[in-house]
């Protein structure tokens, strides 16, 4: 008869299986566990014992799950210590063990490498396992980092970082946090991109939920297939819309994958709260239909009522398991699916689509800011846009709100202000019986134009923005026709991935001598013009959704609210320097991202204590603090 508790030692040579171990919260609810370790003949007892455990686990009252106090990080419980931890609180990585500390250098929550102490090989049975040498964390990222710089391809440099997201988590963070602005454009656009397209060949462990047509009827037990069982945000795509590439399907899952990375690193979401999600309906891609190694159904895309009823059992599911303050985040969706889910579950569910808002939020917040540069208000600028879709739109109408905030003008008014353009030319009033409903609003009076370049010279706009998905459609006459009437032209091509840019950083400093203020959606690098370096911002919606998402989750918050949306624009603009305004910049640095969505999480979290929608009650004096205090660190822990 051997005892157990969270740092037993087994030291019988014919022990072949160990017991379950149980947290200290078990302990005292039920006292010392005491079990039998038995050779061949007694596998069946423990056996049982842990199949009656996973069995209590599924059922969502695990005799392992800790009990008590809330995280700061929003309600959701601390499983790994993963809050307000630092190398002095010690934690215990096991759940179930083993003889042998193999399986926890397995296990990405609490692998740390050779950076496992003496004490700890000892305690955790590590001996032999690793080699001598115990080195730093510090050390591991410098040497990681080395490493990564080694590859040319940007594939290259995606796989080593999933690859160590997957085995040691806390470092792969580490690296993200500490290195974002070179590491950004790999975990996420423009490099993402060129991976969802490579899914199928790529994919080395499963990372999120993929439920398909396959699983309706049954989604509420997938949910409970996840091992996480306490989740605060769910990025969820259908793979339809990626980025500018179009419909890549299930393989769709590295852009959920992708934001939750960047909801961590970013905005200290814990790892453990987070769950990707790809529903696959199928795809019209016929490449990947053909393709051997497409990973998804192969089966044209399902609409309708097929489609929808799919989706109702998954937001239902989702409610029913995680509770009403879970914030699910659209991802990717075409056109006709994301307006209406986000207008369907907008008042039922805590949902948000980056896409539409997001981006919408992130670009008011640079119009803002480049008013300090270009002068006027708001509201004395014209607005001309390529592409009319949901990025379109939805940034549109943002720009419109705010200028019916500042101006006090009914809001029909304000959207006179702004122009679109779509694939048929400008919408204008006599194409409203063949407008799609979200195009109809930007149905304004002209006459009739079929392309950009007449509508430029025609409306001379002051702000022009793309959206359009299509690159290369801010050619050298549009911007010499914007120049032409602006001292400083605001130009803004923010189509994802690069190759998908309305025009380059090069292109737009050149065709406008130097005197355009520039932003795009990927990443551009530092452009000599006539003895001058020019230096672009990225209207990244990385600037936006994890300080908002931080902002819902510690204020409890049940909906999400345009006045939201418009206080994280206003948090980020304020974020823009005088020194970043010299540079011609619109945008503050990556470097300092985590200070800016602390902020960012304060000013939303505000505004929803003050429309009454939070429900973490009472609201803290310091949100700035209270933000910073929530946010997950990358430190590794010490093990007892």
């Amino acid at each position: 008869m051997i005892s157990l508790n969270g740092s037993s030692f087994l030291n019988k040579s014919n022990i072949r299986l160990c017991a379950i171990t149980r947290s200290s919260d078990f302990q005292r609810k039920s006292g010392l566990v005491v079990l039998n370790c038995l050779s061949r003949g007694g596998e069946r007892k423990i056996r049982a014992l842990m199949e009656s455990t996973l069995k209590e686990v599924r059922d969502g009252a695990s005799v392992l799950d800790v009990d008590g106090k809330s995280a700061v990080g929003g309600g959701v419980q601390d499983v790994y210590g993963e809050d307000q931890a630092t190398e002095d609180q010690f934690v215990t990585p096991w759940a179930v063990t083993v003889a042998s500390g193999y399986l926890l250098l397995r296990d990405p929550h609490h692998n740390k490498g050779l950076a496992f102490s003496e004490k700890e090989r000892d305690a955790h049975y590590l001996r032999g396992l690793l080699p001598p040498s115990v080195v730093s964390q510090e050390l591991q990222e410098k040497k990681l980092m080395h490493n990564l710089r080694q590859y040319q391809v940007p594939l290259q440099k995606y796989t080593a970082l999933m690859d160590l997201q997957e085995r040691n988590e806390k470092l792969f963070y580490k690296l993200l946090i500490d290195h974002v602005e070179e590491l950004l454009p790999i975990v996420y656009t423009p490099t993402v991109g060129e991976a969802c397209q490579k899914y199928g060949s790529i994919l080395r462990r499963p990372q999120g939920l993929y439920i398909s047509l396959k699983e309706k009827g049954k989604i509420l037990e997938v949910l409970k297939n996840w091992p996480e069982k306490r989740i605060q945000v769910i990025v969820v795509t259908d793979g339809e819309r990626i980025l500018g590439l179009g419909d890549l399907g299930c393989q769709g899952m590295g852009i959920p994958v992708g934001k939750l990375a960047l909801y961590t690193a970013l905005g200290g979401l814990r790892p453990s709260a987070c769950l990707p999600v790809t529903i696959d309906v199928g795809t019209n891609n016929e490449k990947l239909l053909k393709d051997e190694f497409y990973i998804g159904l192969r089966q044209r895309r399902a609409t309708g009522k097929e489609y929808a009823e799919l989706l109702h059992e998954f937001m239902c599911a989702v409610k029913q398991k995680y509770g009403e303050k879970v914030l699910i985040q659209f991802e990717d969706f075409a056109n006709h699916n994301a307006f209406e889910l986000l207008a369907k579950y907008g008042t039922s569910h805590l949902v948000f689509n980056d896409d539409i808002q997001g981006t919408a939020s992130v670009v008011l917040a640079g119009v803002v800011a480049a008013l300090k540069l270009v002068g006027g208000t708001l509201a004395e600028h014209t607005f001309l846009f390529l592409g009319a879709g949901e990025a379109g739109t939805g940034i549109a109408e943002l720009i419109a709100l705010e200028m019916s905030r500042q101006t006090g003008a009914p809001l029909e008014e304000t959207r006179k202000k702004i122009w679109l353009v779509d694939s048929k030319g400008l919408i204008v009033s006599s194409r409203k019986e063949s407008l799609q409903h979200f195009k109809k609003p930007w149905a304004h009076d002209h006459e009739p134009i079929k392309n950009l370049l007449d509508a430029v010279r025609s409306i001379k706009p002051t702000v022009l923005i793309g959206s359009s998905g299509a690159g290369k459609t801010f050619t050298k006459e549009v911007v010499e026709a914007m120049a032409s009437f602006n001292e400083k032209p605001l130009i803004l091509a923010l189509s994802n991935p690069t190759s998908q840019s309305e025009c380059t950083a090069e292109e737009a400093y050149t065709w406008t001598k130097g005197r355009a203020i520039f932003a795009s959606g990927s990443p551009f690098g530092p452009v000599e013009y006539d003895g001058k370096i020019f230096v672009s911002g990225q209207a990244n919606n990385a600037y936006i959704f994890p300080g908002l998402g931080l902002g819902l989750v510690m204020s409890g918050a049940i909906r999400v609210h345009d006045d939201m949306l418009l206080a994280a624009s206003e948090a980020l603009a304020e974020q823009v320097t005088q020194e970043n305004y010299d540079k011609g910049l619109i945008f503050p640095p990556f470097t300092n991202i985590r200070k800016i969505s602390a902020h960012i999480a304060a000013k939303v979290a505000a505004k929803a204590y003050e429309l009454g929608l939070a429900s973490h009650l009472p609201q803290p004096e310091n949100l700035v603090k209270y933000a910073e205090s929530c946010m997950y660190s990358p430190l590794y822990r010490s093990y007892r």
